[in-house]
């Protein structure tokens, strides 16, 4: 029965009918909810994994035991699993392995907009990618007869739109594949020099019999128009732009395997219309490839590489008239993102900028301490690199800079990246502090469950890590734990740490606000007598507080009464629960 689906939650439902068993995943959006997808049907094995090169390297054993396997990351979440994904590519695999790749161009979630694609080239895997639900569904069950049939691993790759768009499929039945036996082939799977000499051969044999399928493969499909003066190569979500802004006007050469892509079908295409452009999303990635076969083509000279493409824009560099509906008569005010109220990072990063320190960034919810009015971060780079840049910091700089310089990291991202960095700090001793943020959760991708929360991906009681007792086995011998809600207590600390000549941690504990466990005071009340309108309550940035008629205001539908406000109120205007 015809149903709708998000792209993500099609994804994960083609990994059921296709057989997979094992799924290995790290949280990143716009890739989340292809693991917590897959994670309801009871039939599969699923795991949140510490980061994207565990997972990888998790999925791969799966598929040599014999069982077809995934695991999902966005784009930034490749980089970190690199290291395997170049080296699979030379192996191959046993039982099919499929790698969910989602970008995010237009940066809704990431700190950078890169382009996935240059993987596929680069590592000389083969990739597909779905321009809606239906597609997703299809191509994840594809995936894995192309692994198979291949000997390849096979990245398919989403992005935002289609991952969080809703379309129409049609699901089918499971179908369980029989196990494949594992067989010990030292010359396909241990990859040593002399025998990955051997393997390359067989990596460039592979692509070229890619290429062959992808000539006559139907998911690279020539859609005729009834205006050959012009031809466009598209794929992924920009098909469904050149489809709404176009129709069937323009021949359209809709590409399904984005790596390697075909020759033959290219060039008949373009021998089929009097101009070839290429509607693609960041880089230029198809029009290179249709350059490389000495094609006149036209692509990042009209379309930008930065950002998403839309149907308006499309019809505007194509030189039709862009569509025009009704326009808002009041404009809606922005609304920039901030901590949630009652969140327990908020006042660590109150502190921090009071101390005026230097405040070295992690990926996360914290992040958002860089926003006004906290403005407490300095960088964030990667996940991990607020530790890591740390130690290099203090240990260029001079001993005044190390004790005005902290990192900032949550639980989540420390157990993904961050405790390398650490060991680092350890290991050549540099006079750094740590804070970490212990929220409990993985709370920027949507509450998912990490190795410090003591529960799987499944929701159910696990080996929980013990942060203090990881410190000091990596050798750090100043370990704190604050409650963050307490400001006095934090500042005390802080500025503790930072005043001794060793490595220091120091855990900011308490859970996210918004856990459903979590159980709040209630709402605080303002008092508008005793309020003199300072507005210090307003420097910590919490949405339930604002001014009105020149005095504090507390939106009861907000406040959780964390208390916070209060200790910076010095008139006694912020009172008890209401």
């Amino acid at each position: 029965m015809k149903t709708l689906m998000l792209g993500n939650e099609a994804v994960a439902r083609g990994l059921y009918e296709a057989g997979c068993c094992f799924v290995s995943s790290y949280p990143g959006t716009p890739s989340t909810e292809i693991t917590e997808c897959v994670a309801k049907y009871e039939e599969i094995y699923a795991e949140w994994a510490p980061n994207e090169k565990v997972a990888l390297e998790a999925a791969l054993g799966a598929s040599l035991a014999g069982k077809r396997s995934f695991c999902a990351m966005k784009h930034v979440g490749l980089n970190v699993a690199a290291d395997p994904l170049f080296t699979i590519s030379y192996t191959g695999v046993n039982a099919g392995l499929l790698i969910g790749v989602a970008d995010d161009a237009g940066m809704h979630s990431s700190q950078n907009e890169q382009d996935s694609r240059h993987y596929a080239r680069a590592a000389k895997i083969p990739m597909l990618e779905p321009s809606d639900s239906a597609e997703a569904l299809r191509f994840a069950r594809l995936g894995y007869e192309l692994s198979e049939r291949f000997d390849t691993a096979v990245l398919i790759k989403m992005c935002t739109r289609v991952s969080h768009s809703q379309s129409v499929v049609e699901p089918g039945e499971r179908i369980l594949p029989e196990p494949k036996k594992y067989e010990k082939n030292p010359g396909k799977y241990i990859m040593m020099p002399a025998n990955a000499k051997n393997r390359h051969p067989v990596v460039e044999a592979r692509t070229r019999e890619l290429t062959a399928w992808a000539e006559t493969a139907d998911i690279n499909r020539i859609e005729q128009g009834t205006d050959n003066s012009l031809g466009i190569i598209t794929s992924s979500t920009c098909y469904q732009y050149v489809k709404e802004a176009f129709g069937d006007t323009y021949p359209v050469l809709k590409l399904g395997m984005i790596w390697p892509m075909p020759e033959r079908m290219i060039r008949d295409f373009a021998a089929g219309v009097e101009r070839l452009v290429v509607v693609e999303e960041l880089d230029g990635f198809i029009e290179d490839h249709c350059r490389s076969l000495g094609l006149s083509v036209s692509g990042k000279e009209l379309f930008p590489n930065i950002g998403e493409l839309s149907q308006n824009l499309v019809r505007e560099k194509l030189g039709r008239a862009v569509q025009t509906g009704p326009v808002l008569e009041e404009r809606i005010p922005a609304r920039p993102p901030v901590m949630c109220a009652g969140c327990p990072h908020r006042s660590i990063f109150y502190v921090l900028k009071k101390l005026k320190l230097t405040v070295m960034g992690d990926i996360g919810c914290y992040t958002l301490g860089a926003v006004a009015p906290l403005g407490a971060i300095d960088t964030t780079v990667c996940m991990g690199a607020s530790v890591s840049g740390l130690h290099g910091f203090v240990k260029a700089g001079d001993e005044e800079s190390a004790g005005r310089t902290v990192a900032v990291i949550g639980d989540s991202t420390f157990i993904h990246s961050g405790v390398t960095g650490l060991i680092n700090i350890a290991y050549n001793e540099s006079n750094s502090t740590v804070i970490i943020l212990d929220n409990s959760i993985t709370g920027m991708t949507g509450h998912q469950q990490n190795p410090t929360t003591g529960y799987n991906l499944k929701g159910d009681p696990c080996t929980k890590i013990d942060l203090e007792s990881l410190c000091h086995a990596v050798g750090i011998r100043r370990v704190k734990v604050v409650d963050p809600y307490d400001m006095e207590a934090c500042q005390r600390v802080i500025s503790q740490e930072l005043s001794v000549r060793e490595p220091s941690v120091i855990i900011s504990r308490r859970p996210c606000a918004l856990l459903k466990y979590v159980k709040h005071p209630g709402p605080i009340s303002s008092d508008p007598e005793k309020c003199r309108g300072c507005k210090a309550c307003m420097n910590i940035g919490c949405p339930a507080i604002s001014m009105e008629d020149g005095k504090a205001k507390i939106d009861a539908t907000l406040c959780v009464g964390c208390g916070v406000c209060k200790q910076l109120c010095r008139f006694d205007a912020l009172g008890s629960q209401e």
